[in-house]
């Protein structure tokens, strides 16, 4: 299924450093453009099932999502799925592959991509509840500056 929304970057710093800030969710949300804040409820750490809250914001919107983690595989990819209550939101996945060495120093490509599962019938309510009522145009533009922050964050090292 093609993603509603995706961008790529090449990043001059070492696969898993790189999936290291992804997975770290106080780190994660500092580079995301609508995420305030992210909590483990269940589990610690990034692994298959485990749960965190999303606190999200857009301008005087806020709003809460529950993320399960999907895939965990350290050093190549991290996603979950993401719903509001009953109902499916997205999937976010973050994928790292690691690149030849330039000049000694280690890079890799990081691809961030997501899926819109709302139903339907949700897409204009969900566009007035977060203030975003083009919600493919708008994580797009998050993704492009989520991943240019990213590859700020991870080169200072």
């Amino acid at each position: 299924m093609t993603p509603a929304a995706s961008a790529t970057v090449e990043v001059a710093a070492p696969a898993a450093a790189v999936w290291a800030l992804l997975v770290d969710l106080d780190s994660l949300a500092a580079l995301a453009e609508e995420a305030e804040s992210m909590t483990w409820r269940r589990g610690t750490s990034a692994a298959p099932g485990a749960v965190f809250t999303g606190r999200n914001r857009h301008g005087r919107r806020r709003w809460s999502t529950t993320c399960t983690v999907t895939d965990a595989d350290p050093g190549r990819r991290f996603a979950f799925d993401v719903t509001s209550g009953p109902l499916p939101i997205a999937r976010w996945q973050y994928d790292v592959e690691p690149l030849a060495a330039v000049d000694g120093r280690e890079r890799c490509r990081v691809t961030e991509s997501t899926w819109d599962q709302r139903p339907a019938w949700f897409r204009r309510p969900g566009g007035w509840l977060t203030g975003t009522p083009d919600r493919q145009r708008a994580s797009q533009q998050h993704i492009e500056t989520t991943l240019a922050r990213l590859r700020t964050r991870a080169e200072a090292g």
